[in-house]
């Protein structure tokens, strides 16, 4: 992530059609040349993309490109219950940490339910533009307002991956998709209703 903010390097590091182990696949990350957002939820790849500054395309599939990507493979989850005290990324992030202190790390998990509010974007960088700050590179994101939707988030842990596969000031990179898979895209804000979380079971 450091190299595609910082050093401009937007280009292709991974083709997501060379992950060959598609079983219980996770992953996220943005789209080559930041032209649109990643995500592989259990095994399904899509691609969300601008059309307009309230409409989206998502689409399904593997052949797509991407200057950084987090990937893993899991197929045996623990559900657990949210308490109703647990509404935002903050709080998610602070409950996860506790709940894993003794778990392997760093690891994917799942959020799946329904969220009274949430805001995604989709980074939608313009042919031939340059980049060398987190602020240049998100300054043509679309944000998307989501209310009352039925969601899976999915989400990657790390204390140790710090502008590398999460922000600088997060353990946590969270992609969102709606029930009815059209919308998805990075989460940046969220207000959660009712959900369950789902951990990797060791």
């Amino acid at each position: 992530m450091k190299n595609v903010m910082w050093k401009g390097e937007l280009g292709s590091s991974i083709n997501l059609d060379s992950i060959s182990d598609k079983q219980g696949l996770y992953g996220i990350g943005p789209e080559s040349y930041l032209t649109g957002e990643l995500l592989i939820n259990n095994g399904k790849s899509y691609v969300s993309r601008v059309t307009s500054d309230s409409t989206m395309l998502v689409e399904q599939k593997f052949d797509v490109l991407a200057p950084f990507f987090v990937y893993a493979n899991v197929n045996k989850w623990e559900e657990i219950e949210l308490p109703q005290s647990i509404r935002t990324i903050k709080d998610v992030e602070k409950y996860i940490d506790e709940k894993t202190i003794k778990n392997k790390r760093p690891f994917a998990f799942k959020l799946i339910g329904n969220i009274s509010k949430a805001v995604i974007h989709i980074q939608n960088l313009p042919e031939g533009t340059k980049v060398s700050s987190p602020d240049e590179a998100h300054q043509v994101q679309t944000n998307y307002v989501l209310k009352n939707e039925d969601v899976e988030v999915i989400g990657f842990f790390s204390t140790e991956h710090k502008g590398v596969f999460t922000h600088h000031d997060s353990y946590i990179h969270l992609h969102l998709i709606t029930k009815d898979e059209q919308k998805m895209g990075h989460l940046d804000e969220l207000e959660i209703n009712a959900m369950k979380l789902y951990l990797p079971k060791e």
